[in-house]
């Protein structure tokens, strides 16, 4: 053992015994940082234990406070339940001898929403609903400032169901639409045998804590919650603020009832119990809060360092000046590397450790030259050739149908009408074949696309209808070459295809600050969301393997990565759908002038 760590020791110790900047560097570090750290960390962590100890007994009486209060709070609401419970009007209706009575029952019925209506005026603002279900008469009363009825329900509502299946009297629940609020819900039981005849619920605003939970001190570091005893977040909701921190809500469902903390790495959570209701108030303190109130006494150390620091520098700087020279030679000589093309000039024969980092750097540069200049040019070759492949496919079975429509329209049509389908298809030929371009303006695809639905057009005379709308701005942004026609054509072969009456598609060309965004949309059959989340997922991956592909078609994912390869991974191609109703696929692109794209 002492063998092998006097080897260690030689290890590290071997830079620093060959290299006198290391030397020079680490003296320097010994004579400036050594004091600071001294004075720093003491000071700091003297600081930090005070207050932290004062931190944890303000805030655990901060707690205790505002629970009691909320607690009270939520007392005050149960006797809005029971005030109803108790009414007579409640006992009248249930005591109801006369079913058959239309008179009798009309006029309970209104005595108890007047009782309701009593409790929800009392109640304050941020009660804003009561609702009552009686469930031997079936009979469900709602009452706030938008409604005042009485209906009959068929089966228990399943928030009763549920609360009664878990054998419980009292519960609190968030509401599903608005998480702004809660429902606080009591059981009915009747008095002989104790069986639940029914429900009271106030559907109540969070707000009305608001100025308890003040109490707690808040901060934009702090966070106040009210949690159930799972564990899940009550209130606030987390579009008000950040989700607390993982791990700790779970750390709360095996802390014992009462008032208490916890500490954690970066957090201080302090919790108390909410009586009865089987409620948590925490609160969430990061400990870098607290840090920051020691900054102060770190200050005084902070100055001592900084002067200790400038000190050394001075007496650094001379003897660097003079050691320093060999170094900056070695940095002109990195200046002289070129990695792509020229000489790298002539390996140093020093024979210190400069020279032999020069002559490293030599040999290192002559290598990754050559590599760089391998790479690009088989990289290069293969570009060209995917994109010569790519702008000489045009889909067969479009071919086809077109030139058996010119067929039929030599017999049956006008020259001219034959003649400009003709010359659609040539020019979209032209296009296609045309020397290949990587980056195409969009005035030229927007015209290549126009011949294109020209011809489905004159496929489709009664059915199909297009549709164009752009801006004159962006008419000149570059683009990758043949974008758009494979997003129409997807529309044709999977939206359009088995759709009965009309079909209608438009191309919108918007411009959003720096960008473009280029929408192709249709009133197709659409996917379903299984599908269309498939979808998607593979546009984000940029896959290789072709999206809505068939023989030679360019796919969805082949334009998207394009468009990656061209713009950088924030562009790219998104999609749109609802099943029965329609399509939508966008481009987004920087808006560029045409000069700016060019490559």
């Amino acid at each position: 053992m002492p063998t092998r760590a006097v080897r260690w020791f030689r290890a590290l110790t071997a830079p620093y015994r060959r290299s006198i900047q290391l030397k020079l560097i680490l003296t320097m570090i010994v004579l400036s940082v050594l004091p600071v750290i001294a004075v720093t960390v003491l000071a700091a962590e003297k600081s930090r234990a005070s207050m932290e100890t004062e931190v944890a007994e303000t805030n655990m009486s901060n707690m205790k406070w505002t629970g009691i209060y909320i607690s009270d709070q939520l007392d005050r609401l149960n006797h809005l339940i029971y005030s109803i419970q108790i009414s007579p009007d409640l006992s009248d209706y249930l005591n109801e001898r006369e079913p058959d009575n239309l008179s009798s029952q009309f006029n309970a019925q209104r005595k108890m929403l007047n009782t309701m209506a009593n409790v929800y005026y009392s109640a304050g603002s941020h009660v804003i609903g009561i609702q009552l279900y009686l469930k031997q008469s079936q009979t469900l009363f709602t009452f706030n400032s938008m409604q005042n009825e009485i209906t009959t329900v068929s089966g228990i509502p399943p928030q009763y169901a549920e609360m009664w299946q878990a054998n419980k009297d009292y519960s609190i629940r968030p509401s599903s639409a608005d998480p702004e609020r809660f429902t606080l819900t009591r059981s009915i039981r009747r008095f002989e045998d104790q069986k639940q005849t029914g429900a009271i619920s106030l559907d109540v605003l969070w707000s009305q804590f608001d100025q308890t939970l003040g109490l707690l001190g808040r901060g934009d570091q702090h966070q106040v919650l009210i949690t159930d005893a799972d564990g899940r977040v009550m209130y606030p909701a987390q579009a008000r603020q950040s989700p607390p921190p993982a791990g700790v809500l779970t750390a709360l469902r095996d802390v014992k009832p009462g008032p208490g903390v916890i500490q954690t790495a970066e957090h201080y959570v302090f919790y108390n119990d909410l009586d009865v209701v089987g409620l948590k108030l925490v609160k969430i303190v990061p400990t870098s809060s607290i840090n920051h109130s020691a900054f102060s006494t770190m200050l005084y150390g902070i100055i001592v360092g900084v002067i200790s620091i400038l000190v050394s520098i001075c007496i650094a700087v001379f003897i660097a000046w003079r050691t320093a020279r060999p170094i900056v030679h070695l940095a002109r000589s990195v200046q002289e590397l070129d990695m792509i093309k020229g000489p790298i000039g002539q390996p140093s024969t020093r024979p210190d450790e400069i020279g032999l980092l020069e002559r490293s750097l030599h040999g290192m540069a002559g290598r990754i030259r050559e590599h760089i200049q391998a790479e690009y040019s088989i990289n290069l070759q293969k570009k060209t050739a995917e994109l010569k492949a790519l702008q000489a496919q045009i889909h067969p079975h479009f071919l086809q149908n077109t030139l058996q429509m010119i067929g039929s329209m030599v017999f049956s049509q006008k020259p001219e009408d034959t003649y400009e389908v003709i010359r659609s298809l040539s020019e979209m030929f032209r296009y296609v074949v045309r020397e290949p371009q990587n980056l195409a303006s969009l005035r030229a695809e927007l015209d290549h696309v126009g011949h294109y639905m020209r011809i489905q057009q004159r496929r489709f005379p009664q059915r199909l209808v297009f549709q164009v709308e752009s801006e004159e701005q962006a008419m000149d942004i570059r683009l990758p070459k043949l974008s758009l026609q494979p997003l129409l054509e997807n529309a044709f072969q999977h939206g359009l295809d088995r759709k009965a009456g009309a079909w209608q598609m438009g191309i919108r060309v918007e411009i959003m600050k720096q960008d473009v965004c280029i929408t192709v949309c249709d009133n197709g059959n659409g996917m379903a969301p299984d599908k269309l989340e498939k979808l998607r997922a593979k546009l984000e991956n940029a896959s290789e393997e072709p999206i809505w592909a068939q023989g030679s078609h360019i796919g969805l994912s082949n334009v998207s990565s394009r468009i990656r390869m061209n713009f950088g991974v924030h562009y790219g191609v998104t999609i749109d759908s609802e099943q029965g109703v329609g399509t939508r696929v966008t481009i987004c692109i920087p808006f560029t002038s045409a000069e700016e794209g060019k490559v």
